[in-house]
């Protein structure tokens, strides 16, 4: 089966696994840079040293981690096309990953954080700066709070994360205290 006919199944198939715009987007990418190197070609007629080739032709400006995202993208495509019956054989279920280096977390000092909380001019971002530091929330799920969320009781909130998953995270009493000043 051709690489474009595959990409239209998978990607329909995924919109209903209900993958995020975002990846598909990247996904969509990859798969522009697998059609521009290879052409239309039947996946069937590929092999895993013609994707060896193309990913270090293609790699040599990429950090490890954007080819490691690569070589995800490309097993995910030839896997869902081996396991529908689209593709006889696998070609990159054999492909690994680059090692990554292990960082060091980067990390505000508690100077830089009181340069910080003394920066806030009004409640809000009183609320929003000790919202986040004492709970470690992403910027969408602050978008995605409610309200009805807060437990001031427990000082915890329902917070809706990446891939719709939810989890209670808890705040200070600094935080509750801005929070409260804020709503009201």
């Amino acid at each position: 089966m051709l690489l474009s006919q595959v990409w239209e199944k998978y990607q329909l198939d995924k919109m209903i696994e209900g993958y995020s715009p975002l990846t598909l987007k990247t996904y969509c990418f990859q798969y522009n840079m697998l059609l521009r190197y290879f052409g239309n070609i039947d996946l069937n007629e590929m092999t895993a040293d013609q994707l060896k080739i193309y990913l270090i032709k293609g790699s040599t400006h990429l950090k490890p981690s954007s080819l490691g995202h690569r070589v995800r993208c490309i097993r995910s495509i030839f896997k869902w096309a081996n396991d529908e019956g689209l593709i006889k054989k696998n070609p990159a279920a054999k492909l690994k990953e680059p090692k990554l280096g292990k960082r060091i977390p980067k990390f505000l000092t508690e100077l830089e954080i009181e340069h910080l909380r003394e920066s806030c001019q009004n409640a809000m971002e009183n609320a929003l700066f000790e919202f986040f530091y004492s709970t470690g929330c992403r910027i969408g799920e602050v978008v995605k709070l409610n309200r009805d969320d807060i437990n001031f009781a427990s000082n915890s909130v329902i917070v809706h994360g990446k891939g719709d998953k939810e989890r209670e995270v808890y705040f200070n009493t600094r935080c509750s205290l801005w929070l409260k000043r804020y709503l009201d």
